[in-house]
């Protein structure tokens, strides 16, 4: 079984493959990521998913100097990243913003661990106050690819209570708005302006030159969308893992039924909505051209993950 980090990865292929019998015309460039954690003495494991979390919440906490700066000090780490965090969760327990630090540092993991991306805008590090939440993508990296080329990533991560078709509306809607003109280009100047951009390339000037010319302001949109990758992390609680007590081919044929349902559901929702084009609503334009990749990670509570979660970055805080 292929492994992310220590997480099983159950299915890593195009949506075509997942789902053959879509019937949706852009499907090409449609990925699907399964990943789930595994379980122990008829438990799951909620330590090694606690660990993962802060394992990298550096990538989302710090900026690239302040990581380099305390290298091998990896516990002066978590408390440098640990007070980066705004712990919005504690203040908005009933809010759909509930779990979404924990939801972004997930993301920067994954992104990390299955694409080599560079964490170029540490969201966290970069928001000051709790109404950033709500603004722009999730994450922001760059993959580096064969031949001096490279992907821009803007991602969308959220801890769920549920991804039945009543909550994938507002999924669909959180997707739409990083398209939205005053998002975009935020992101694409926040990007360019990017201290870490210039750190991970500096010993490639002439990359970081391509970057830069592709997403200046006057350069055409249409060169940062022809590079552009949408991670989706859909972290959710999911019956079928809290009923489970051991990793088995029941469980993982089960839990994968199930996201083919979902995943299917949700795209036809969010392709829809993305070529409307009315009085009302403007489609997004090259959506064909913009790559979607849907990461599922089913836990088994809500509640208690956060409350762990909380309680450690709270304790972290308050060390010298």
């Amino acid at each position: 079984m292929d492994k992310l980090d220590k997480f099983n990865i159950h299915f890593d292929k195009s949506l075509k493959e997942f789902c053959p019998d879509i019937d949706i015309e852009i499907i090409d460039g449609r990925d699907v990521l399964s990943v789930a954690n595994d379980f122990s003495d008829n438990k799951w494991q909620y330590q090694k998913f606690q660990n993962f979390i802060f394992n990298n919440i550096a990538r989302t906490a710090l900026s690239k100097r302040e990581r380099d700066n305390i290298i091998d000090n990896s516990y002066g780490t978590l408390v440098e990243s640990a007070k980066k965090l705004r712990l919005i969760d504690s203040k908005n327990e009933l809010s759909d913003t509930e779990g979404s630090e924990l939801a972004e540092i997930l993301l920067y993991g994954i992104m990390h661990h299955r694409y080599k991306a560079l964490p170029v805008v540490p969201k966290i590090f970069n928001k000051q106050n709790s109404s950033d939440n709500a603004k722009g993508a999730d994450s922001v990296h760059i993959v580096v690819e064969e031949g001096d080329e490279f992907s821009i990533w803007y991602g969308e991560a959220k801890f769920y209570n549920s991804i039945e078709d009543p909550r994938l509306y507002e999924i669909v809607n959180s997707v739409l708005n990083i398209f939205s003109s005053s998002a975009f280009n935020t992101e694409n100047r926040i990007l360019s302006n990017s201290n870490d951009l210039r750190e991970y390339l500096k010993d490639n000037l002439a990359l970081y030159e391509k970057i830069i010319n592709v997403l200046d302001t006057d350069s055409p949109i249409d060169y940062v969308k022809a590079r552009l990758n949408i991670p989706i992390l859909l972290l959710h609680v999911c019956d079928i893992t809290k009923q489970q007590m051991v990793n088995n081919e029941e469980y993982i044929e089960g839990i994968l039924d199930f996201q083919k349902n979902r995943v299917t559901s949700f795209y036809k929702k969010l392709y829809n909505k993305a070529i409307k084009n009315n009085s009302k609503v403007q489609p997004v334009i090259n959506f064909d051209k913009i790559k979607f990749h849907f990461i599922f990670f089913p836990v088994p509570d809500k509640k208690s993950i956060i409350s762990n979660f909380l309680k450690r970055a709270e304790n972290l805080r308050e060390e010298l």
